[in-house]
């Protein structure tokens, strides 16, 4: 740390503002948070932090206003679709960018790959309620900008890189056009017409929704 002080005492009283912030954030012991707030960064660090609540708030929204099938085949999709993230990373192994600490493989990028199927899943759900509607792609060209910032806050906190968000991106979008097409084509028809299918989906998506909020708020 004095190394620190002694580079910085000859420039402006910005950078060395600067250095009390990292000292601060080192006595609070977290390197990430020192990065971030030295960087600049603070209020999109928090805002990062705060994606995964906001995502959650979005799905658990458009959940509830469908309270129909394909609202319960959504859940379902949204959870296989992290498992398949889980999976994918450790089949590709590959190191986040070294400037964070997290130690976990990176591609392709979890957050990206669930806020890419949250939104598309959104859009699908509004451009079937509405139509193709000035409002519908006013709310769907605002889904895509808020997904699309926090996806790159992603990068811009350095805790992937520009190719594992995009391969997130791709993969999760991709998933939820697959399972949006199947269920309407396939399952829907048959779900309508078996007490049994509905009961059946309703407890897996019931019980997966519970897991997914459990996690949520642990992690």
């Amino acid at each position: 740390m004095a190394v620190l002080v002694t580079r910085f005492a000859r420039r402006d009283g910005r950078e060395q503002q600067s250095v009390l912030v990292e000292q601060k954030a080192s006595i609070n012991g977290s390197p990430e948070l020192r990065y971030e707030l030295v960087a600049g960064h603070g209020v999109e660090a928090i805002v990062n932090r705060l994606s995964k609540w906001v995502v959650f708030i979005l799905f658990a929204s458009i959940i509830l206003l469908r309270h129909d099938g394909t609202a319960l085949w959504g859940i379902i999709g949204s959870v296989s679709n992290a498992t398949l993230c889980v999976v994918l990373k450790r089949i590709l192994n590959q190191a986040r960018p070294a400037t964070t600490s997290r130690t976990d493989p990176g591609m392709p990028s979890s957050h990206a790959q669930s806020i890419s199927y949250i939104s598309l899943f959104a859009i699908l759900s509004v451009l079937e309620w509405l139509g193709t509607s000035k409002v519908s792609m006013f709310l769907s060209c605002l889904i895509i900008a808020s997904g699309s910032y926090f996806i790159r806050l992603r990068v811009s906190q350095k805790l992937h890189t520009s190719s594992q968000v995009v391969v997130g991106a791709i993969v999760g979008s991709v998933f939820c056009i697959f399972l949006y097409t199947t269920w309407n084509s396939l399952l829907l028809e048959a779900f309508e017409a078996s007490l049994l299918l509905q009961t059946s989906v309703f407890l897996v998506a019931a019980a997966l929704t519970l897991a997914f909020a459990i996690f949520v708020v642990l992690t």
